[in-house]
């Protein structure tokens, strides 16, 4: 019987502790938090890129003081990189060792070379590990770029929550680790995985929500500059742009602006740091022609603004 560490407190509580950690969640992100805690499931999050997905089980893995395990999916991704695998070169100093002492024997040789001793641990072991007297958070992070073989591995993990090793048998764990599984959606994952999970789309925020992630985060910036940042994002989302800018890049370009020491923005102080929202040179080229041809003014914008003009 599996056990967990349950999270005692309401959903409110989890807010609260969550901004304590500087991640701002709002009621609907702290409920589906909560039910994941409390009923021991994984939770699935998509959303966009940039929106505070693997933000979040830091956050919480800090909530609840627990060791953080992330692995980060890719194509080609196997049991080895994801799992466990032998140390190869350490077991066959091992065997020159007992070959030496005339102590090998066939029987011998295997029980001590394939134990616990030389097996190298990855996220997954790690995570439910018997070992452990605490749960941890296990962040699976960017799912949808690993192939479905490795989806059809994770059945078996986030169900039982144990780990088949032929040399060493079943492994399973003692405490469920708290599971957090992104993807950015760039294929879509098979419903015999997203079953087992709870799960949460994580929109762009609010101009609310993301004035107050900026005060946060950053509670030395400037009222109406972080105004200023969060209207522009608000509209650059809006605009036909090949890749719309998440939270990380607000948040990059904030901490931008302050080095810069800027106390608000004008567009010279945008077209200098577009780098920090933009990452294509087309997005980068498209907002200069708008502003140069005066079709994109961050004046006329920041005053047409509802936020800003109420």
């Amino acid at each position: 019987m599996l056990s967990r560490m349950l999270f005692r407190g309401s959903v409110q509580d989890l807010q609260q502790r969550l901004a304590a950690e500087q991640y701002v969640a709002d009621h609907g992100l702290a409920v589906s938090i909560f039910l994941a805690m409390r009923l021991g499931r994984p939770l699935f999050l998509e959303g966009e890129a940039g929106v505070g997905k693997t933000a979040l089980a830091s956050a919480v893995a800090a909530v609840v003081g627990a060791d953080l395990i992330r692995l980060q999916c890719y194509e080609g991704l196997d049991i080895s990189h994801a799992v466990y695998e032998w140390d190869y070169a350490r077991q066959l100093v091992e065997l020159r060792i007992l070959e030496a002492a005339g102590e090998l024997s066939r029987g011998g040789a295997r029980r001590e070379l394939y134990s616990d001793a030389f097996l190298i641990k990855r996220p997954l072991l790690q995570a439910i590990d018997p070992a452990r007297t605490r749960p941890a958070v296990l962040l699976i992070d960017e799912i949808d770029r690993a192939d479905m073989e490795f989806e059809a591995f994770l059945l078996e993990v986030l169900s039982d929550f144990q780990i088949t090793i032929p040399e060493l048998g079943t492994v399973t764990a003692k405490h469920r680790p708290y599971v957090f599984l992104t993807s950015n959606r760039t294929r879509e994952i098979h419903d015999a995985l997203k079953r087992r999970c709870l799960y949460h789309w994580i929109e762009y925020p609010t101009f609310d929500k993301e004035y107050e992630i900026i005060t946060t985060k950053f509670p030395e910036v400037e009222t109406k500059m972080a105004q200023q940042i969060c209207a522009f994002m608000q509209k650059v989302r809006e605009m036909n742009f090949y890749k719309r800018p998440g939270v990380a890049e607000t948040l990059d370009w904030a901490t931008a602006l302050i080095a810069l020491n800027r106390k608000q923005l004008d567009d010279k102080s945008v077209i200098e740091t577009m780098g920090c929202v933009f990452k294509y040179r087309e997005d980068l080229s498209h907002l200069r022609e708008q502003v140069e041809n005066r079709q994109f003014s961050l004046d006329a914008l920041l005053r047409t603004s509802p936020e800003l003009v109420s």
